[in-house]
């Protein structure tokens, strides 16, 4: 019998998730778009205009939180823009919307797909998902913040939206305020400062 190669079979899900993500990396690179995807180019941003700057960045950091560019480049350029203050709350705003925006993408290509190809072992890590699904991702944002992998895997979790909501915006403030304590102190030495 021939394998079931319909839209709602998990396998044919994942492969579009997949294939979603080739294309946006391709489209990025060929367009040029992830040359922007810099220090220099956010910060120059943030210098020019601090509204238009702050658009960008929201625009930026989803569209690279899509193609896997690390949010710690979307976070040292507000810093170093910004501050510490004004830039760990662009970040925070960036990050949430980003987030937000490639849950909804990559769950509409890949529904809740990891849910019928994880065997045992998948089982019981949607058993403790389904147990405690706000302190999971809560959990996951602490150690990863917004890793495009970590998005890209809870979006096809089949996690509820409002839990992925919930623990992503009660996650991201500590390492956010982390990472632009550190970021503020590297800009001090090498006299990076707004």
């Amino acid at each position: 019998m021939p394998p079931n190669l319909t839209p709602s079979n998990p396998y044919v899900r994942l492969f579009g998730v997949l294939l979603l993500l080739v294309l946006l990396f391709a489209v990025s690179g060929i367009s040029g778009l992830r040359d922007h995807f810099s220090l220099a180019y956010l910060h120059r941003c943030f210098e020019e205009q601090k509204l238009t700057g702050l658009l960008i960045f929201i625009l930026a950091f989803c569209l690279g939180n899509l193609v896997q560019i690390p949010g710690w480049i979307f976070l040292a350029a507000a810093v170093f823009a910004l501050g510490r203050v004004w830039g760990g709350f662009a970040t925070y705003l960036a990050a949430s919307v980003s987030c937000v925006l490639t849950f909804f993408v990559v769950r509409a290509v890949g529904g809740a797909a990891f849910r019928s190809v994880g065997g045992k072992m998948g089982a019981r890590i949607f058993a403790r998902l389904d147990a405690h699904p706000v302190a999971s991702v809560l959990a996951l944002r602490l150690l990863f913040q917004t890793a495009p992998a970590i998005n890209y895997a809870l979006a096809v979790s089949g996690v509820k939206f409002r839990d992925y909501l919930a623990g992503t915006l009660a996650g991201l403030p500590l390492p956010i305020i982390v990472y632009c304590y550190f970021f503020d102190q590297l800009a001090m030495l090498l006299h990076l400062q707004n």
